[in-house]
């Protein structure tokens, strides 16, 4: 199968990762952090040489890397450890509903304001300062729109957000591993990313990198392997966000992913868009078709054809092709209706740096054929 669906979950992995998750799985089936013995020990070490390199190259200390089992739960420690009750809270239509159920859910519970912005008639940085109040307790926005691979201003918003000292939280999912993060540089509170996509690592990892002045709630409490005696949750970090056993063969493969993606950041940024130039190039041409994105660093790609329904093209495409894509909302339903598009959906294309040229010169005419019928 062609999979054009790495925004999903990435479809490629270096060797390096499932060398290293198969190696831990099969020879050290040990709980880091919670013995003294070698092989505890030795999946401590994996652990700790992860959590420096997410430190030094997303501008924070190691002990505030905490690594979580995806995305999702990394933005819910952090949304729900950094509200204020009685808050405002302000959003964008950009977001995956990661971010929008758990912000919905305060607000249902009466517990903070919600203010979702759109760039409409303003840049998207004018959007937030226009929503901006005495009340405002956070702000949180994707980096990278997982519909249409647009990058947000994240330095421009995070300026913004230091000005009035308002915690930023970043959704990274599909910006990490595809453009430089850095809380420092950035002004960003929390950055919350999914090790399974653009930085190679397999499913079940993802992380929460915090400012080293900022300090989160945690949202699960339980076993850490320290101050045993004490029944409350520790205060030291990663400790006061880590409870329970950690996902020590994911970590390992996200400890070879992450340092793949980095060290290749900038070909593979370059590569991409000129993939993506080139698939909204040959839709422009293609009888139906109307294209929602702009050549970008990160893969994305979304469409639709005037004559049929997202998912029955992505059916055709699956069925008759043997080709993987994204069709519908992607848990983004507020960009679409911005968009339009949230009748039908869209056809997602999503690419990695290993798609081949091939690859795409064959859908692109599956996608004519398929505009004909």
């Amino acid at each position: 199968m062609i999979y054009f669906d790495n925004a999903a979950t990435g479809g490629f992995k270096p060797q390096a990762v499932y060398d290293s998750v198969n190696t831990v799985t099969k020879f050290l089936s040990a709980n880091p952090g919670r013995s003294g013995h070698r092989l505890s020990v030795a999946g401590a070490n994996i652990i700790s040489e992860c959590r420096n390199f997410f430190a030094e190259n997303f501008g924070t200390v190691s002990e505030k890397v905490i690594f979580t089992k995806n995305c999702t739960e990394a933005l819910n420690t952090a949304i729900f450890g950094l509200y204020k009750t009685g808050g405002k809270i302000i959003t964008t239509v950009y977001e995956h509903n990661s971010v929008l159920r758990p912000l919905k859910a305060l607000e249902k519970a009466g517990i903070c304001t919600l203010s979702i912005v759109k760039p409409e008639n303003v840049d998207i940085v004018t959007a937030i300062k226009n929503a901006l109040t005495k009340d405002v307790c956070l702000i949180v926005t994707t980096a990278v729109s997982n519909v249409t691979g647009e990058i947000l201003p994240v330095n421009d918003i995070g300026k913004l957000a230091k000005k009035f000292n308002i915690p930023y939280v970043v959704d990274g999912a599909q910006a990490g591993g595809h453009i430089p993060l850095n809380l420092k540089s950035d002004n960003v509170s929390a950055l919350c990313l999914a090790g399974h996509k653009g930085l190679y690592g397999v499913m079940g990892s993802g992380v929460l990198i915090i400012d080293e002045s900022t300090n989160v709630r945690p949202l699960i409490y339980g076993g850490t392997g320290s101050e045993s005696f004490n029944l409350d949750q520790p205060d030291c970090y990663p400790e006061r966000l880590e409870s329970g056993t950690l996902n020590l063969p994911a970590i390992a493969g996200l400890n070879e992913g992450v340092r793949y993606a980095y060290k290749n950041m900038d070909n593979f940024g370059n590569h991409l868009e000129d993939r993506t130039k080139t698939l909204i190039n040959a839709l422009s041409t293609v009888k139906n078709a109307v294209c929602y994105s702009k050549a970008n660093r990160i893969g994305i790609v979304s469409f639709k054809l005037d004559n049929m329904p997202s998912v029955e093209v992505a059916d055709i495409l699956n069925q008759n092709y043997d080709v993987a894509v994204r069709p519908g909302l992607h848990c983004a339903p507020l960009i679409h209706k911005f968009l339009g598009t949230d009748n039908a959906g869209l056809v997602r294309v999503s690419l990695s740096a290993q798609n081949s040229a091939r690859e795409l010169s064959y859908f692109i005419d599956a996608i004519k054929n398929i505009s004909s019928l």
